[in-house]
Protein backbone atom coordinates (compact mmCIF):
# COMPACT_ATOMS: atom_id res chain seq x y z
CA UNK A 1 0.00 0.00 0.00
CA UNK A 2 1.90 3.51 -0.97
CA UNK A 3 0.45 6.75 -0.06
CA UNK A 4 0.61 10.57 -0.50
CA UNK A 5 0.13 12.85 2.31
CA UNK A 6 -1.80 9.72 3.71
CA UNK A 7 -4.22 9.45 1.00
CA UNK A 8 -3.61 5.74 -0.35
CA UNK A 9 -3.30 5.13 -3.85
CA UNK A 10 -5.14 2.89 -5.99
CA UNK A 11 -3.00 0.37 -7.11
CA UNK A 12 -4.89 -0.96 -10.45
CA UNK A 13 -3.91 -1.09 -13.51
CA UNK A 14 -5.24 1.33 -14.86
CA UNK A 15 -3.94 4.32 -11.77
CA UNK A 16 -0.43 2.78 -11.13
CA UNK A 17 2.38 1.40 -13.07
CA UNK A 18 6.47 1.75 -12.86
CA UNK A 19 8.69 3.97 -14.43
CA UNK A 20 10.50 2.89 -17.90
CA UNK A 21 14.09 3.09 -17.60
CA UNK A 22 16.03 4.59 -20.85
CA UNK A 23 17.16 1.85 -22.50
CA UNK A 24 20.82 1.26 -22.81
CA UNK A 25 20.53 1.29 -26.38
CA UNK A 26 19.48 5.18 -26.26
CA UNK A 27 21.95 6.14 -23.27
CA UNK A 28 24.34 7.73 -25.97
CA UNK A 29 21.63 8.73 -28.89
CA UNK A 30 20.51 12.51 -28.37
CA UNK A 31 18.08 12.50 -31.00
CA UNK A 32 16.41 8.94 -29.29
CA UNK A 33 16.26 11.05 -25.77
CA UNK A 34 14.68 14.04 -27.16
CA UNK A 35 11.92 12.00 -28.73
CA UNK A 36 11.48 10.25 -25.31
CA UNK A 37 11.42 12.85 -23.08
CA UNK A 38 9.00 14.83 -25.00
CA UNK A 39 6.47 11.63 -25.74
CA UNK A 40 6.94 10.60 -21.81
CA UNK A 41 7.97 13.75 -19.82
CA UNK A 42 10.64 12.08 -18.41
CA UNK A 43 14.02 10.09 -18.82
CA UNK A 44 14.95 7.64 -16.16
CA UNK A 45 18.39 6.86 -15.98
CA UNK A 46 19.53 4.51 -13.86
CA UNK A 47 23.28 4.03 -12.82
CA UNK A 48 23.81 7.32 -14.16
CA UNK A 49 26.03 8.74 -11.31
CA UNK A 50 28.41 6.58 -9.29
CA UNK A 51 26.82 5.56 -6.47
CA UNK A 52 30.12 5.93 -4.26
CA UNK A 53 29.85 9.43 -4.79
CA UNK A 54 26.60 9.74 -3.83
CA UNK A 55 27.33 7.98 -0.71
CA UNK A 56 29.23 9.93 0.25
CA UNK A 57 27.58 13.16 -0.51
CA UNK A 58 24.95 10.93 1.62
CA UNK A 59 26.88 10.64 4.79
CA UNK A 60 28.78 14.29 4.61
CA UNK A 61 25.06 15.64 4.71
CA UNK A 62 23.55 13.63 7.53
CA UNK A 63 27.30 13.85 9.59
CA UNK A 64 26.45 17.73 9.51
CA UNK A 65 23.31 17.63 10.42
CA UNK A 66 23.94 15.43 13.47
CA UNK A 67 24.18 18.12 16.23
CA UNK A 68 20.75 19.34 15.40
CA UNK A 69 19.87 15.50 16.81
CA UNK A 70 18.73 14.68 13.42
CA UNK A 71 19.74 11.03 13.19
CA UNK A 72 19.99 8.40 16.13
CA UNK A 73 22.88 8.37 18.51
CA UNK A 74 25.89 6.31 16.92
CA UNK A 75 24.15 5.22 14.07
CA UNK A 76 25.86 5.65 10.63
CA UNK A 77 25.14 9.09 9.00
CA UNK A 78 25.18 6.96 5.46
CA UNK A 79 21.72 4.60 6.94
CA UNK A 80 20.42 8.13 8.68
CA UNK A 81 18.31 5.74 11.30
CA UNK A 82 15.79 8.99 12.00
CA UNK A 83 16.58 9.70 16.03
CA UNK A 84 13.35 9.85 17.83
CA UNK A 85 11.91 12.95 19.43
CA UNK A 86 12.41 16.56 18.70
CA UNK A 87 15.37 18.01 16.61
CA UNK A 88 17.12 21.37 17.70
CA UNK A 89 15.49 23.91 15.09
CA UNK A 90 17.70 26.62 15.36
CA UNK A 91 20.71 24.32 15.12
CA UNK A 92 19.24 22.42 12.14
CA UNK A 93 18.43 25.65 10.34
CA UNK A 94 21.72 26.88 10.54
CA UNK A 95 23.60 23.86 9.58
CA UNK A 96 21.09 23.60 6.54
CA UNK A 97 21.18 26.80 4.80
CA UNK A 98 24.33 28.18 6.64
CA UNK A 99 26.79 25.20 6.03
CA UNK A 100 25.07 22.29 3.63
CA UNK A 101 23.34 24.56 0.83
CA UNK A 102 25.95 26.86 -0.17
CA UNK A 103 28.67 24.58 0.71
CA UNK A 104 31.58 23.70 -1.89
CA UNK A 105 30.46 19.73 -1.60
CA UNK A 106 26.69 20.52 -2.40
CA UNK A 107 27.66 22.41 -5.29
CA UNK A 108 30.29 19.76 -6.60
CA UNK A 109 28.13 17.01 -6.53
CA UNK A 110 25.72 19.60 -8.87
CA UNK A 111 28.10 20.04 -11.29
CA UNK A 112 29.39 16.75 -11.66
CA UNK A 113 30.91 16.10 -14.75
CA UNK A 114 28.14 13.16 -15.37
CA UNK A 115 25.45 16.29 -14.86
CA UNK A 116 27.24 19.66 -16.48
CA UNK A 117 28.77 17.98 -19.12
CA UNK A 118 25.65 15.47 -19.67
CA UNK A 119 23.46 18.26 -19.99
CA UNK A 120 25.17 20.27 -22.26
CA UNK A 121 25.34 17.46 -24.53
CA UNK A 122 21.99 16.75 -24.58
CA UNK A 123 21.31 20.66 -24.57
CA UNK A 124 23.69 21.34 -27.26
CA UNK A 125 24.64 24.60 -25.95
CA UNK A 126 26.47 26.14 -23.02
CA UNK A 127 24.13 25.15 -19.82
CA UNK A 128 23.64 27.32 -16.60
CA UNK A 129 22.80 25.48 -13.45
CA UNK A 130 20.13 27.37 -10.91
CA UNK A 131 21.67 28.30 -7.98
CA UNK A 132 18.50 27.81 -6.51
CA UNK A 133 18.55 24.17 -5.48
CA UNK A 134 16.53 22.16 -3.08
CA UNK A 135 17.46 19.52 -0.98
CA UNK A 136 15.24 17.67 1.70
CA UNK A 137 15.44 15.00 3.76
CA UNK A 138 11.44 13.07 4.76
CA UNK A 139 11.22 10.94 7.92
CA UNK A 140 9.78 8.03 8.49
CA UNK A 141 6.30 7.47 9.92
CA UNK A 142 5.27 11.58 9.08
CA UNK A 143 1.72 11.27 7.70
CA UNK A 144 -0.88 13.71 6.86
CA UNK A 145 -1.14 17.27 4.76
CA UNK A 146 2.70 18.44 3.97
CA UNK A 147 4.41 15.90 4.83
CA UNK A 148 5.32 14.94 1.24
CA UNK A 149 5.66 17.18 -1.79
CA UNK A 150 2.38 17.78 -3.02
CA UNK A 151 1.35 17.32 -6.83
CA UNK A 152 2.63 19.90 -8.98
CA UNK A 153 4.82 21.11 -12.30
CA UNK A 154 7.66 23.20 -11.40
CA UNK A 155 6.42 25.14 -14.68
CA UNK A 156 4.28 27.16 -11.93
CA UNK A 157 7.70 28.03 -10.13
CA UNK A 158 9.61 29.32 -12.73
CA UNK A 159 7.39 31.83 -15.58
CA UNK A 160 10.54 34.58 -15.13
CA UNK A 161 12.81 32.33 -17.83
CA UNK A 162 12.43 30.18 -20.12
CA UNK A 163 9.53 27.07 -20.31
CA UNK A 164 12.27 24.90 -21.24
CA UNK A 165 14.05 24.38 -17.89
CA UNK A 166 14.87 21.03 -17.18
CA UNK A 167 15.48 19.75 -13.83
CA UNK A 168 17.02 16.37 -12.56
CA UNK A 169 16.02 14.60 -9.50
CA UNK A 170 18.47 13.09 -7.38
CA UNK A 171 18.04 10.20 -4.82
CA UNK A 172 20.85 10.63 -2.42
CA UNK A 173 21.19 7.07 -1.62
CA UNK A 174 18.82 3.99 -2.29
CA UNK A 175 14.92 5.07 -2.63
CA UNK A 176 12.53 2.15 -2.62
CA UNK A 177 9.08 3.23 -2.72
CA UNK A 178 8.76 2.26 1.11
CA UNK A 179 11.13 5.30 1.55
CA UNK A 180 9.01 7.60 -0.19
CA UNK A 181 10.45 8.35 -3.72
CA UNK A 182 9.24 10.33 -6.57
CA UNK A 183 6.31 9.50 -8.52
CA UNK A 184 4.88 10.99 -11.65
CA UNK A 185 1.76 10.98 -13.36
CA UNK A 186 1.82 9.69 -16.75
CA UNK A 187 1.35 11.61 -20.01
CA UNK A 188 0.43 14.70 -17.23
CA UNK A 189 2.99 17.00 -19.44
CA UNK A 190 0.76 16.83 -22.52
CA UNK A 191 -2.70 18.62 -20.69
CA UNK A 192 -0.44 21.14 -18.92
CA UNK A 193 1.48 21.99 -21.96
CA UNK A 194 -1.85 22.45 -23.84
CA UNK A 195 -3.45 24.20 -20.39
CA UNK A 196 -0.29 26.40 -20.78
CA UNK A 197 -0.94 27.48 -23.96
CA UNK A 198 -4.81 28.52 -23.67
CA UNK A 199 -3.61 30.39 -20.64
CA UNK A 200 -4.94 28.83 -18.14
CA UNK A 201 -2.47 29.50 -15.58
CA UNK A 202 -1.91 29.13 -11.89
CA UNK A 203 -1.05 32.41 -9.92
CA UNK A 204 0.26 32.80 -7.79
CA UNK A 205 2.92 29.39 -7.63
CA UNK A 206 1.29 27.06 -5.89
CA UNK A 207 0.75 22.80 -5.81
CA UNK A 208 -2.11 21.46 -7.40
CA UNK A 209 -3.19 19.27 -4.60
CA UNK A 210 -2.38 16.59 -1.87
CA UNK A 211 -4.96 14.21 -3.19
CA UNK A 212 -3.24 11.75 -5.66
CA UNK A 213 -5.69 9.26 -6.33
CA UNK A 214 -7.92 11.79 -7.21
CA UNK A 215 -5.81 13.54 -9.48
CA UNK A 216 -5.44 10.67 -11.23
CA UNK A 217 -9.02 10.31 -11.73
CA UNK A 218 -9.34 13.43 -12.93
CA UNK A 219 -6.77 13.13 -15.62
CA UNK A 220 -7.59 9.37 -15.81
CA UNK A 221 -3.95 8.24 -15.68
CA UNK A 222 -1.51 6.00 -13.84
CA UNK A 223 1.28 7.35 -11.10
CA UNK A 224 4.29 5.54 -12.10
CA UNK A 225 6.68 4.74 -8.95
CA UNK A 226 10.02 2.72 -8.72
CA UNK A 227 12.74 1.65 -7.01
CA UNK A 228 15.05 4.03 -6.77
CA UNK A 229 19.21 2.75 -5.66
CA UNK A 230 22.11 5.40 -5.31
CA UNK A 231 23.02 6.68 -8.95
CA UNK A 232 20.26 7.06 -10.49
CA UNK A 233 18.58 10.21 -11.58
CA UNK A 234 15.45 11.26 -13.42
CA UNK A 235 15.25 14.34 -15.62
CA UNK A 236 11.83 15.71 -16.42
CA UNK A 237 10.47 18.85 -18.59
CA UNK A 238 8.58 21.44 -16.27
CA UNK A 239 5.44 20.51 -17.35
CA UNK A 240 4.72 16.85 -16.12
CA UNK A 241 3.09 16.62 -12.59
CA UNK A 242 4.93 14.77 -10.04
CA UNK A 243 4.80 14.30 -6.31
CA UNK A 244 6.54 12.62 -3.31
CA UNK A 245 5.46 9.44 -1.47
CA UNK A 246 5.44 9.08 2.57
CA UNK A 247 8.34 7.18 3.45
CA UNK A 248 7.18 4.07 5.49
CA UNK A 249 10.83 2.97 5.92
CA UNK A 250 10.47 -0.42 8.92
CA UNK A 251 13.71 0.19 9.81
CA UNK A 252 13.41 4.31 10.08
CA UNK A 253 15.45 5.09 7.56
CA UNK A 254 15.08 8.62 5.88
CA UNK A 255 14.93 9.69 2.38
CA UNK A 256 17.27 11.90 0.95
CA UNK A 257 17.38 13.60 -1.98
CA UNK A 258 18.03 16.84 -4.37
CA UNK A 259 16.56 18.85 -7.42
CA UNK A 260 18.37 21.04 -9.66
CA UNK A 261 17.68 22.72 -12.62
CA UNK A 262 19.35 23.19 -15.69
CA UNK A 263 18.73 25.19 -19.47
CA UNK A 264 20.69 26.52 -22.24
CA UNK A 265 22.68 29.70 -21.15
CA UNK A 266 21.22 31.68 -24.18
CA UNK A 267 17.72 31.48 -22.82
CA UNK A 268 15.98 33.72 -20.07
CA UNK A 269 16.80 32.78 -16.94
CA UNK A 270 14.32 33.17 -13.69
CA UNK A 271 16.06 35.78 -12.12
CA UNK A 272 14.21 34.38 -8.71
CA UNK A 273 16.18 31.37 -8.97
CA UNK A 274 19.74 32.70 -8.63
CA UNK A 275 20.25 32.45 -5.14
CA UNK A 276 20.85 30.01 -2.52
CA UNK A 277 17.45 27.87 -1.33
CA UNK A 278 16.04 29.35 1.38
CA UNK A 279 12.35 28.00 2.80
CA UNK A 280 12.35 31.73 3.42
CA UNK A 281 12.52 32.68 -0.02
CA UNK A 282 9.32 32.89 -1.06
CA UNK A 283 9.12 30.28 -3.85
Amino acid sequence: MLTSNGYVLDDSPSRLSRLVPVPSGERDDRDALWKRLRRDGYLYLTGHLDPAEVLEFRRYYFSTLAPAGVIAPGSDPAEAVAADGDIDRGAYRRLLFDEIVPGPQYEALCRAPRIADWFGWLLGDDVHLHRRKIIRHTKPGETGIGTATQAHYDLVYLREGSDRVLSMWIPLGDVPVERGGLAYLEGSHRRVMAEEAAGTLRHPAASITADLPSLAEEYDSRWLVTDYRAGDVVVHSAHIVHAGLDNVDAAGRMRLSTDIRYQRATEPIDWRWQEHWHDQDGL
